[in-house]
Order: structure tokens, then C-alpha cells, then sequence
């Protein structure tokens, strides 16, 4: 490394944000840039370790350890340090398909398991992984890679989330004529319709779609298969078919006056926001409106948290989080050690969003719902709670138990349920008579074939619900594996062989 006490000279500095107060009053993203300089001295702190942990793309305790796309961090942070953007750009771009998406919405677990991180904090990866993309874009250095020849092979992708668009862009390259189906009006995908504007513009997406059509991708929007197309329709028109479709059949919570008008799924919730935003600016009207509202987020993940913050720019009158969980530390404990995703309290972009407009943080913890009542006209008017706490059962487990006495009632007009997804919604699954075992498609990873004819499968409907890196992986080997079965072996990098 350039800097070989970088990590002892300089700290690290988070990335800027725009006032809690003045954001929330747009859709535009949170945070601001760094400067140049900043940046420079931020990749000065990455160390020459021998092992770095950061790039280890690994599962441990249940969690993602290191970046699963093994992005070649400290070789693009002493790259930046040096002042060598494009350079930095080159290196980057040999892994990640799309850094200026995982720049702004990963949870960048390479960040919980850098190495700087045993003792003090991580570099800062993720500013410096959206810095160098945002750069690449603005100086012309991304251009479109018109491939020189043509395989005579179609694919046909179906899904245009961060797993579609990477094997579409690597089988693309490959000279395979690709064909994108999404339902929705918009290619994209979660990125585009599950991800609120303030994480991710989505200029920044309809910007990558634009050039990956100029490279000869073709995006065949507003098209659902089973209703538009069916399932022998596309495999007779192309080579092969790739399933992306996501775990998009969310969690639900079946109780007393769940049918109570005003509670609605997150992600029902986000993607009528951000459709109303895209077609007209939220003016006409078509969209789950938390105005003037008392608002409950059941869950307390990251969708959670675009919910809360969607709820304030629409202007509600007051919004609370329920999680199920106990708070967590601030430190990581014995048994989160390092180099494992660090569990620790965190306060993020939404969260201080919320804190800043009502002077206190929204979450409430171990706290479970019980039932939902409503008014004479059947709209939603409160939810009643009750208070949870971790003991251990006859075998020693650690189980969730109710505490007497602390039943609560909550004023709410509307809840938004955001407890994560089952698995792939059946209907396109069906369709193409693929196996599913646990709410997933069959199809190990690594081969990637289903049980269909010329049915391949990756990302979230393959995996479960996951994260945006392993999304990208994902797409990458199944279109290595399509690619290798369509031409008798392939040309594409692997993961696999890292």
C-alpha cells in the first residue's frame, strides 16, 4: 500500500448527509459526497494485510462475512489514494457489474470485516466504491462495450432485478442476443420500484439501462409471463430462459383484524410511491397516502426504514417502528466477533429522519402485536400490543415470552407490515413447471439448472430473500453456466474459480 500507516494516521470520517429536517421535504438521495482529497486519505487507511477479510465472500452464523463479488478492495483504495481514478475504476469494474448500486444500497458487510475494523473503524468502503463509479460516469470513461460478433444463441431473462441485469450484461458481452422481461413499466426491478429515491435516484438506474440497451440488450417491459406470454412461447423463441424473478411474496401477520382497511404490505406500500413519483410526480394521487396519519411499521429491517422515511416526506402525523428483537449493543459482543457481520445498534438514514422531526427515536423493541381493531366503517383505528422478553425453555433454548402487564394500545390509521418474504411468487414458477423446495426454486449453486428443459435460475428466487452482492454473483455464474452450456464452454470470469 502507498500509505503503509494510513490506518494509524488518519480516522475515519462517515460519509456527509443532507440536514434530517431539510431532506425529508424531497425525494432526492440523503447524502453528499466527499471531496476528492477526503477520499484520497480515507483509501490511505486500508492496510497491507495479508488476508483481507473485506473481499472473503463468505456465510458465517447465518450472515454474510466480506464482499461475495469479490470486489479487489484494497487494490482500488490504494489506487484512489494514489489519485489513480480510473485506474481504480478499471479495478473495480472486474468484479462488480454495477458499483453504483451497491454503493448506495448495500449493507456493506467487506466494511464489518475489514481488518481495521478488529480495533477501530472500518475504511470506508462503500463512499469510496460509489465515488469512483460516479466519477467513471461523469468523466466519459463508461461507455458502451458494443460486442464485435454475435453467437447466433438468445436468452431470455425473466426479472430485471441487480440478478437479471448481471447475467443479461455478461451473456450480452458474451455475444448472445438477450432479451430482459419485466412486468412492471419500468426495467429494474426492486431497484427501481423497492428501493425509495432517497437510497437510490433512480436516474442512476434508468442511466445503466440506457447503456446496457445501447449494447444490445433488449428490455421488453410491461410484460408478465403467464399473462402476456407464456411459458412455451418464450422457450420457443429463445435458446434458453433464465428465472430473476426475486422472493417477492412478502410475510404476513394472521390475526384478529388483519382485514381492518389501512394495513398494507411494505412493499405494496414503496412501489405505488415510487410508481406515483416516476409517473407524475405523486399528482395523481395513486398511491398508499400515510398524510396526516398515525403510521406503524411492524418490522425493523431495512424495508422498515424506507417506509418510515417514505411516511415522513408524505407527511405523516406521527411514526413508529415494532421490532421483535431486544435493542441491540453497541459494541459487538463474544459472540459476534470479527470478521462477522457486526451486530450492533445502528441508527440509520430513516431514523434520524424520524428523530429529528419528533424528537425521538420511532423503533420499539421486543414488542409483539396482537391484534388490530377498526372502526364502525371498518378503517384501521389502533393495534393493541404486548411487551416480549428472551428466556430459556425446559431444553435450554432461547425463547420469545410474553410479560403480563404490558399490553399497550397504539393509535394507528395505517400499518405497514414489513417482515420480509417468503420466497418467489408461484405464478411464473408454475408456468415454466419448475421444482421449489422451501418456497425456493431447485437449482444448486454453482449449476444453476433446474429440472425444466433449458430453465436456469439465480438471485433471490433461488436463493431467498439476500442481498444485492449475492444477487450480482449470482448472475454473473448462472450466465457463465448458460453460456457454457450453449457453446460447449465459455469465456466468462467465474466467482468460483477466485
Amino acid at each position: 500500500m502507498g500509505k503503509i500507516t494510513g490506518f494509524m494516521d488518519y480516522q475515519r470520517e462517515e460519509a456527509k448527509e443532507r440536514n434530517p429536517l431539510r431532506r425529508i421535504g424531497d425525494w432526492k438521495e440523503y447524502d453528499a459526497p466527499f471531496s476528492d482529497e477526503v477520499l484520497q486519505t480515507q483509501g490511505a487507511r486500508c492496510m497491507d494485510c495479508g488476508t483481507p477479510f473485506c473481499q472473503m465472500g463468505e456465510e458465517i452464523n447465518g450472515a454474510t462475512t466480506g464482499c461475495p463479488i469479490y470486489n479487489l478492495i484494497p487494490e482500488w483504495n490504494d489506487l484512489v489514494y494514489r489519485g489513480r481514478w480510473k485506474e481504480a475504476l478499471e479495478r473495480l469494474l472486474k468484479t462488480n457489474n454495477f458499483p453504483e448500486f451497491t454503493g448506495r444500497v448495500c449493507p456493506a458487510p467487506c466494511e464489518g470485516s475489514c481488518t481495521v475494523a478488529i480495533s477501530d473503524p472500518a475504511v470506508n468502503i462503500k463512499s469510496i466504491e460509489r465515488t469512483i463509479i460516479d466519477k467513471g460516469f461523469e468523466n466519459g470513461w463508461i461507455t458502451a462495450r458494443i460486442p464485435k460478433k454475435r453467437t447466433g444463441k438468445s436468452v431470455a431473462i425473466v426479472g430485471s432485478g441487480p440478478a437479471g441485469l448481471a447475467s443479461a450484461d455478461q451473456l450480452n458481452q458474451a455475444g448472445h442476443t438477450v432479451a430482459v422481461y419485466e412486468r412492471g413499466e419500468h426495467a429494474g426491478g426492486l431497484l427501481t420500484y423497492g428501493i425509495p429515491n432517497m437510497k437510490l435516484e433512480k436516474e442512476v438506474v434508468e442511466r445503466r439501462i440506457r447503456l446496457l440497451e445501447q449494447e444490445g440488450i433488449d428490455f421488453v417491459t410491461n410484460t408478465e409471463v403467464g399473462r402476456d406470454i407464456s411459458a412455451e412461447e418464450l422457450k420457443g423463441q429463445h435458446d434458453s430462459v433464465i428465472l430473476c424473478t426475486g422472493a417477492q411474496k412478502q410475510r404476513d401477520l394472521n390475526m384478529e383484524g388483519r382485514n381492518a382497511n389501512g394495513i398494507h404490505f411494505a412493499m405494496d406500500y414503496l412501489t405505488t410511491s415510487t410508481k406515483s413519483l416516476l409517473n407524475s410526480k405523486l399528482e395523481e394521487g395513486e398511491f398508499i397516502d400515510a398524510e396526516g396519519k398515525n403510521v406503524i411499521v411492524i418490522g425493523g429491517g431495512d424495508t422498515g426504514a424506507d417506509c418510515i422515511a417514505t411516511a415522513l416526506r408524505q407527511g405523516c402525523n406521527s411514526v413508529t417502528q415494532f421490532g421483535k428483537h431486544p435493542k441491540l449493543p453497541l459494541a459487538r459482543t463474544e459472540r459476534n466477533a470479527w470478521p462477522e457481520y457486526p451486530h450492533v445498534f445502528t441508527m440509520e438514514y430513516a431514523l434520524k429522519e424520524a428523530t429529528a422531526k419528533f424528537e425521538e427515536d420511532p423503533r420499539h423493541y421486543s414488542i409483539q402485536t396482537k391484534r388490530f381493531v377498526s372502526d364502525e366503517n371498518g378503517k384501521l383505528k389502533e393495534l393493541h400490543t404486548i411487551e416480549m422478553e428472551k428466556v430459556r425453555d425446559g431444553d435450554g433454548n432461547l425463547v420469545l415470552q410474553e410479560i403480563p402487564g404490558t399490553e399497550k394500545v397504539w393509535p394507528a390509521q395505517l400499518v405497514l407490515i414489513a417482515i420480509g418474504f417468503e420466497g418467489p411468487e408461484p405464478e411464473v414458477l408454475n408456468q415454466f413447471g419448475v421444482n421449489t423446495s422451501r418456497n425456493k426454486i431447485e437449482a444448486k449453486y454453482g449449476d444453476f439448472t433446474t429440472n425444466a428443459e433449458n430453465v436456469f435460475a439465480a438471485g433471490d428466487a433461488r436463493r431467498g430473500q439476500s442481498l444485492i452482492v449475492w444477487a450480482i454473483n449470482e448472475g454473473r455464474e448462472v450466465a457463465r453456466k448458460v453460456d457454457d452450456y450453449l457453446m460447449g464452454s465459455t469465456v466468462l470470469p467465474s466467482y468460483l474459480e477466485v
